[in-house]
């Protein structure tokens, strides 16, 4: 069973592994010399302001997958679509003084984007556009037939699958593709097609956007990102991340809630990222500026792949499929909408095709996600205690006058945070026996000025 001339394929959900999707299959069957039809079902706007344009993100995405996007037809316009470069991050922990890491090599940064078009419209004269309006429009400048139109049921047509959206429009396929991630409920009627698809389980985020203006967003964060390791209950992971207007929190951990929003915000290390007497009253949605409003979500994540998510006919891509964990969603988008494209065009679309040839792509990024989670664990161990965090950021401070690629603690704290590799290369490289003697001596020295203060 394999795509031929003229066949019509259906994309639910314009996100970026929806678009990817589409691109890489016009892009591919077009090498091929085959002519196929494009659909992708997109309700959302991306080109609106606030939650109807938002697919909740915070919006960091690595340089070299910026590099990566150039090299398959997608240069991002960086004045409007890329917010902020980051080139260091700034690491607060609980009760120690305050370590700047600057890119430990070169080439290894991160941008800040919106993935719609942002909180609300710029205030001042700035523009800024949505990361997924512009790989939406790329889909389209290939041959991407664009719906607006929200999807209301799948079902079958005589063994082809049907998507039926609002106004009463229905389309028969030869090849159905789910882009529709964690976050929306179309997600559960893939599983009403009668196949053995399972969705992937999720933990609940939550991000706000605060509005601080240019100035103070230079002044207080400037291109750095803030990374907390602070020694709080359910709290797995924190982060400030600047864009131009605004400041994008994003907590991750186990059930959040306004208490646990509340305690982080109320913290010596967050407060001094403010400016000084900023009030915050806690809502059930989040933090609200007294000054000003905020936009808040509490997007779901995936913690594992998705069991069977693909039958004939039928694939799922994107985090509905599997995604890095806590990290990099959007380079997981792109490996598994180019992996999904490859086996439908060169390979087939039965059930079959896509265990041999797609599946093994999920496997692997979900086995990296085993050891992610180990990683996880040991910084929540280091959160916990005291002269271990002392150590860590000793032996930062040791580094900073190394080499780039002499900075081991550096570069592993870089590409945990910021998804910059795999997480098997991270553990890989935390082994090594000169970084154990490394951080052993460090954690050694800074218990040790602890105790002559």
């Amino acid at each position: 069973m394999k795509l031929s001339a003229n066949s019509r394929i259906g994309i639910v959900g314009g996100g970026p592994s929806g678009s990817m999707t589409g691109f890489f299959l016009l892009e591919l069957a077009e090498r091929l010399g085959l002519p196929i039809e494009v659909d992708i079902y997109e309700s959302r706007d991306f080109t609106k302001y606030g939650p109807p344009g938002c697919n909740m993100c915070a919006g960091v995405v690595s340089e070299s997958f910026i590099q990566t996007l150039a090299a398959e037809g997608f240069p991002l316009p960086s004045s409007t679509v890329i917010q902020r470069g980051i080139d260091s991050y700034v690491l607060h922990t609980s009760d120690l003084p305050v370590v700047t890491i600057n890119t430990p090599v070169d080439e290894v940064r991160i941008v800040a984007v919106y993935r719609g078009s942002g909180p609300r419209k710029p205030i001042g004269d700035q523009s800024w556009s949505s990361f997924d309006h512009f790989l939406l429009e790329r889909a389209r400048q290939k041959g991407a037939h664009i719906l607006p139109l929200r999807v209301t049921d799948l079902d079958w047509d005589n063994g082809r699958p049907k998507v039926t959206a609002r106004g009463g429009h229905t389309r028969t396929y030869d090849f159905l593709v789910g882009a529709v991630g964690v976050n929306s409920a179309t997600l559960e009627k893939f599983g009403g097609l009668g196949f053995s698809f399972r969705p992937p389980l999720v933990n609940k985020g939550f991000l706000s956007e605060i509005y601080l203006g240019v100035e103070q967003v230079q002044q207080y964060m400037g291109g750095a990102l803030h990374i907390f390791l602070l020694d709080i209950p359910r709290l797995k992971f924190a982060a400030l991340i600047p864009k131009v207007e605004y400041v994008t929190i994003c907590l991750l951990g186990d059930n959040i809630d306004k208490a646990l929003i509340q305690q982080f915000m109320e913290t010596p290390e967050v407060r001094q990222c403010f400016p000084p007497g900023m009030e915050w009253s806690m809502t059930d949605k989040g933090c609200e500026q007294e000054a000003g409003q905020a936009c808040h979500c509490g997007p779901r994540l995936n913690l594992g792949p998705a069991i069977n998510p693909f039958a004939d006919r039928v694939a799922i891509v994107g985090d509905a499929a599997v995604t890095r964990l806590y990290k990099d969603g959007i380079g997981a988008a792109y490996i598994t909408a180019k992996a999904c494209a490859v086996t439908a065009l060169f390979f087939g679309i039965t059930a079959p095709d896509f265990k041999e040839h797609y599946l093994p792509v999920i496997q692997r990024i979900a086995a990296d996600n085993r050891i992610g989670r180990l990683i996880f664990w040991i910084t929540l161990f280091y959160q916990e205690w005291n002269f271990l965090r002392r150590g860590m950021v000793q032996m930062v401070k040791d580094e900073q006058a190394l080499p780039g690629p002499q900075r081991q603690m550096s570069r592993i704290l870089w590409d945990t945070f910021t998804g910059s590799a795999t997480y098997r290369e991270i553990l890989w490289r935390s082994l090594h026996p000169r970084f154990f003697l490394h951080l052993l001596s460090a954690t050694f020295r800074g218990w040790l000025a602890h105790l002559h203060k």
